[in-house]
């Protein structure tokens, strides 16, 4: 699982054995070591929500989609899910869960559970 933070956007990409272990287990984790912490990225299957929810917690970045939308995610072609979450401050928060394509560029890292680019197809 890959994660980009920008400002006030938070992306998540996963690969095929990422997005079907998520969907079957409606939760899948990865972690980053540091001398003084580990931080954790998490995405997680929720009750009762309707689109894309997140919070950070004990250096733990929670993504939340609705358990009806992950039974579902790795049986259709649909590439993935958006929201933009209102925070208590009144600020947006971008959230984008992805599957994850193939680069079309040249690239060093492992790509082989990539899903197709659909640029390449047809």
């Amino acid at each position: 699982m890959k994660i980009r933070i920008k400002g006030d956007s938070v992306r998540f990409r996963l690969t095929k054995t990422e997005v079907e272990t998520f969907c079957k287990e409606g939760r899948y984790s990865e972690q980053t070591n540091f001398d003084s912490a580990i931080f954790n990225y998490v995405i997680e299957t929720k009750e009762g929500i309707d689109s894309l929810e997140a919070e950070f917690q004990n250096n733990t970045i929670t993504l939340f989609l609705s358990k009806e939308e992950a039974e579902k995610w790795m049986y259709e072609t649909r590439v993935g899910y958006e929201n933009q979450m209102t925070l208590k401050s009144g600020k947006k928060l971008h959230l984008l869960l992805e599957k994850d394509f193939i680069c079309l560029d040249e690239t060093i890292e492992d790509q082989s559970d990539n899903y197709p680019n659909p640029k390449n197809l047809g």
